[in-house]
Order: C-alpha cells, then structure tokens, then sequence
C-alpha cells in the first residue's frame, strides 16, 4: 500500500482516481477549447493545489485520447514545483493532420501525478565514475535484444 498524502487544494472539479490503485488522477478542462489538426493549446483545469516541500506533481498525457485522437501533453511530464499557487493549465497537441479536437468543460484532458522528489546537491569532479553503459545514449542499445 502506497503512503496517502493530503494536498490542499482550490477547484471547483477537484482531480480523481478513476479506479483503486491508479497513479494518475484525471484533469479536467475548465472551459471548451477547439484543437485543430497540428496545432497546441493551453488548456485551464480551475485546479490549484498546495503541495508540502519534498513533493511535486507530474501532468502527464491520458492513453485512451493519445491512442484514439492523438491528443497529447506537449511538454510531458509537466512539472508542478511545490512552491506553485497558480491554475494548472496543461498544452495539448492535437498530433492529427487531418480532423480538429473538441474540448467540453468537464472533459478529462490529461492525468496528474504526485511524488515525492529529492533534491540534489551537484558535485563538480574532474571525472565520473565509469559504468556499463557509460556514454552510451539515443538508440546506442538497438530495437532488438
């Protein structure tokens, strides 16, 4: 069983679960919004919260409107610092060429995520420890295997 945080929170739609377990709790558009084909909008949720230091949340995409209308979160995970008061708004992309998106108040636009972060203190050394992968990055471990 995961820790329970509460987070005070200002919404006339507070975010939810939609099943026990889940890590995302959906976001909803606070007011209609048209998408056309190609083109990202910044899209109210009425949601402000409080997180505690130590915490942040992550707004990501919801799969259902990637895979079926191609609607994403353009700068996915969208960070929420604990510090933040303001409106989460969240940018969507319609990634479709061809048919525009529609947007209801009350529609789940995309999911919201809270961890808890740790916070690091950056070290400058003259060299890294070496590891397996080492340099190693995009695409350096093939598609297959």
């Amino acid at each position: 069983m995961s820790d329970v945080v509460e987070i005070p929170i200002q919404a006339d739609t507070p975010p939810s679960y939609a099943h026990t377990g889940d890590a995302g709790a959906d976001l909803r558009a606070s007011a209609a919004v048209s998408i056309g084909p190609g083109e990202r909008a910044l899209v109210g949720t009425g949601v402000s919260i409080a997180l505690p230091d130590g915490y942040a949340a992550f707004v990501v995409p919801r799969s259902g409107l990637a895979a079926k209308h191609g609607i994403t979160v353009l700068n996915s995970p969208g960070t929420v610092d604990a510090g933040y008061r303001g409106e989460i708004k969240v940018t969507l992309l319609n990634t479709d060429l061809e048919q525009s998106f529609e947007i209801e108040a009350g529609d789940r636009i995309a999911q919201m995520i809270i961890m808890p972060v740790s916070r690091a203190v950056f070290v400058p050394v003259s060299e890294l420890s070496e590891s397996d992968r080492g340099a190693g990055g995009f695409g350096s471990t093939g598609i297959k295997n």
